[in-house]
């Protein structure tokens, strides 16, 4: 598959040399690739650019490998945006191409100051890639996009900046609601047991403990001993409810539950998160600020 895939690069490679790039009807065609940044591109766009995202809802972008038809997308767009590091981890390969044939690519995690970065010994980039659960990173990845179109596209510069700042004043909003609701469960109670750790920027922002029974990619396979350990931890910690997440598939989850009543103990599931992607298209949960609303107040009812 993945030689199929460099020929057919090969291919598209020299049908571009021959033809310039065009924008189509005098939109930006950007191809994306996380359903979050598939929102927040759309945010800022709006009707000036064409924006296609290469995942769906519940799709785990750790594992995710790119179609013929997916490269095929990435060679005819005027720009890349996507998460960074290594989140996409089986598309690098093909995103380093698409930089050495001259192709526009944006990663919004570039926003982000490395400092600011959880450390992941999981990731080729040495960092948690979770970025978007953090509302004030997100924000900054929100301007650096807007910038970077700006530059790319510059005769839409001031309606990119309009939108840009209209969805930066709605994470505002949503920063501001979601801290009343979380402030409702007492620090004791803030801790957030999950299939895999993609909450840890959250729990930084959100003062929670997050323990997640794989590791930060969904590409590690929870053992035995990983189940009994998180057993015996949400045995001593009380801890009332255990979370699935909708990209991941929920038998670790419930083999972590069967654990705990294996013991004399009792654990509920708490719902189903949404974690490396966001809901159906064209429900609430399908945006980044109707997912994060929908996260808190499912982690906040199930954990009082």
């Amino acid at each position: 598959m993945k030689k199929h895939l460099y020929i057919l690069i090969a291919i598209l490679t020299i049908i571009s040399c021959k033809t310039e790039v065009k924008e189509r009807n005098g939109k930006l065609k950007i191809v994306t690739t996380t359903t979050m940044i598939t929102d927040m591109v759309e945010n800022i766009g709006g009707d000036k650019v064409e924006v296609q995202g290469l995942m769906g809802s519940g799709v785990d972008p750790h594992l995710y490998k790119a179609s013929e038809g997916d490269v095929s997308k990435l060679f005819n767009a005027d720009v890349i945006i996507y998460s960074g590091l290594h989140l996409e981890g089986k598309l690098e390969d093909i995103f380093e191409k698409m930089r050495k044939q001259q192709k526009k690519t944006i990663a919004v995690s570039d926003a982000i100051d490395k400092s600011g970065l959880i450390s992941s010994e999981y990731f080729a980039s040495s960092y948690d890639p979770h970025i978007w659960f953090h509302i004030g990173y997100w924000k900054q990845a929100t301007q650096f996009v807007i910038d970077e179109l700006k530059k790319i596209d510059p005769k839409n510069a001031e309606s990119f900046e309009k939108n840009g700042q209209e969805y930066i004043a709605k994470l505002e909003v949503l920063a501001t609601e979601i801290k009343a609701i979380i402030e409702t469960l007492p620090i004791e109670k803030r801790i957030l047991v999950t299939a895999h750790d993609a909450f840890n920027y959250f729990g930084k922002l959100h003062n929670f403990e997050v323990v997640g029974l794989q590791g930060l990619s969904t590409a590690t396979e929870a053992g035995v001993q990983d189940v009994q350990k998180l057993a015996n931890f949400i045995i001593e910690k009380k801890v009332k409810a255990i979370f699935v997440e909708s990209s991941v598939p929920k038998r670790t989850i419930e083999a972590l539950q069967a654990a705990v009543k294996s013991k004399g103990h009792e654990v509920a599931i708490g719902g189903t998160l949404y974690s490396d992607a966001l809901g159906n298209a064209g429900t609430v949960e399908g945006t980044y600020i109707g997912m994060y609303q929908y996260n808190v107040k499912t982690i906040v009812n199930a954990l009082k």
